[in-house]
């Protein structure tokens, strides 16, 4: 892998969440793919249990948001990416997350793990 692939692979992640129903996955993911929502959170593995978790987890293709990202660093197959992910109305949420991606020889994940934080995260008051 190289930035400018797991680059493409983000916008085709952002496709496939801004699609309507799950198909799209197998383009991004490995049949046997593992997904981590949270550094503490059991993995979600294979593509059927990756849509189950897309479609509880999305309002639909209507969904108002903006992505940003930069990846930070490829070895080999592992890539890390800084995410920005802010929600329109009517809930206005915030995210900035960093992906950890380890990718098959065809470029699709076989693992990605997300590390995500909110505002209301902050406890510096």
């Amino acid at each position: 892998m190289d930035k400018k692939r797991v680059a493409d692979w983000i916008a085709g992640y952002e496709r496939a969440w801004r699609s309507p129903g799950t198909e799209a996955l197998a383009e991004s993911f490995t049949e046997d793919a593992t997904y981590t929502q949270g550094p503490y959170d059991a993995p979600l593995i294979g593509l059927p249990a990756i849509a189950r978790m897309w479609d509880e987890e999305r309002t639909g293709p209507d969904e108002e948001f903006e992505l940003t990202s930069e990846v930070i660093a490829v070895d080999g197959d592992t890539a890390v990416a800084r995410v920005e992910v802010s929600y329109g109305e009517p809930d206005h949420e915030e995210f900035l997350d960093l992906w950890i991606m380890r990718f098959a020889e065809d470029g699709r994940c076989r693992s990605f793990e997300e590390w995500w934080a909110t505002p209301e995260d902050d406890d510096s008051d």
